[in-house]
């Protein structure tokens, strides 16, 4: 038999062997697939990513601006082998229902009681929330409602203290104070095409490591009929999360969460300082900076799964993998 020959059988027989591998079981990211499904929530379709066993324990992932629950496929395809992963996208968001802001108010208070009740319908009664921007505030209100639920806290660029909120927020701040006069400049400052690009890249030198399409894909969402109300109303109540700051403070302090912060170094959205003002409020905080930015997970997927599987297996007790 030609030399060619003994080489083409090698190949074949290898290919077989990882079929078999496969078919046995032994491929996590098959055994483990990610399941996208709905559930109707208060009258509303609420779309959800869900995967890993559902016995185990449970990570509750809330999205940020503007992004939904495709943000956290990362950790869907790192973390779904030991863990139950559950990803909601919030009304108006993804492919959830976006009911029209004249007859459903865009608040944080109103998606807090919508993912409560979610969590409800699909029977979570204990999660480790993870919150990203938008998700802490849904987050923070979440667990204050209902701290026997919470298992521990995940922060990944998610603010809770005003001097978290940088120079970028000077015109977003005009806006609350007057949002007649300031609406065409928030939109500009928030929605545009720059903005979100921004949003990822923030001041990352690194500028190839970031795929395109994150932000082209979460521009046509933001382009698309009716969200630029959407999400000029949701931000104009961003000012009760400013007003509602201390009470999550204080909740902190007073509660003494399991929490780990994971933050983006080149985040031009949220200022660097706010990694150790959780510190403050939670002096066994697990803190890490990333080099990365305010969607961390972009570039730094298999630093931030290792985390928050440390971050678990102290909690749970589980065996090292």
């Amino acid at each position: 038999m030609r030399a060619g020959a003994h080489t083409t059988l090698a190949v074949v027989m290898m290919l077989a062997c990882q079929a078999v591998t496969r078919v046995a079981g032994q491929d996590s990211r098959v055994e483990n697939g990610t399941y996208y499904r709905t559930t109707r929530v208060d009258g509303h379709t609420i779309f959800y990513r869900e995967a890993g066993p559902k016995e185990a324990p449970t990570l509750l992932l809330l999205h940020g601006l503007p992004s939904s629950s495709r943000m956290f496929e990362p950790l869907f395809a790192r973390l779904s082998d030991q863990y139950h992963l559950v990803a909601p996208d919030y009304p108006g968001f993804g492919h959830s229902d976006w009911p029209d802001p004249r007859t459903f108010a865009y608040t944080f208070d109103h998606y807090a009681e919508i993912i409560g009740q979610f969590t409800q319908t699909l029977g979570l009664d204990h999660y480790t929330l993870y919150m990203q921007d938008y998700g802490g505030p849904v987050g923070f209100r979440m667990a204050i409602a209902h701290p026997e639920r919470v298992d521990g806290l995940i922060v990944q660029d998610a603010v809770a203290h005003n001097e978290g909120l940088g120079a970028n927020w000077n015109a977003r701040r005009a806006f609350w104070a007057d949002r007649a006069a300031n609406e065409g400049a928030l939109r500009m400052n928030l929605l545009s095409l720059a903005a979100t690009r921004t949003r990822h890249v923030g001041s990352d030198p690194n500028v190839e490591r970031y795929d395109p399409d994150l932000w082209t894909d979460e521009f046509a969402f933001l382009s698309q009929p009716g969200q630029a109300d959407i999400q000029s109303d949701l931000f104009f109540d961003y000012r009760t999360n400013v007003d509602a700051y201390p009470k999550w403070q204080a909740w902190m302090r007073d509660r003494d969460p399991r929490l780990l912060v994971i933050w983006g170094r080149y985040d031009l959205s949220f200022d660097l300082s706010e990694p150790e003002a959780y510190r403050r409020d939670v002096p066994h905080a697990d803190v890490h900076v990333l080099d990365a930015g305010h969607f961390a997970l972009d570039t730094a997927a298999n630093e931030i799964a290792a985390l928050v599987r440390s971050f678990l297996q102290a909690a749970t007790r589980l065996p090292q993998k």
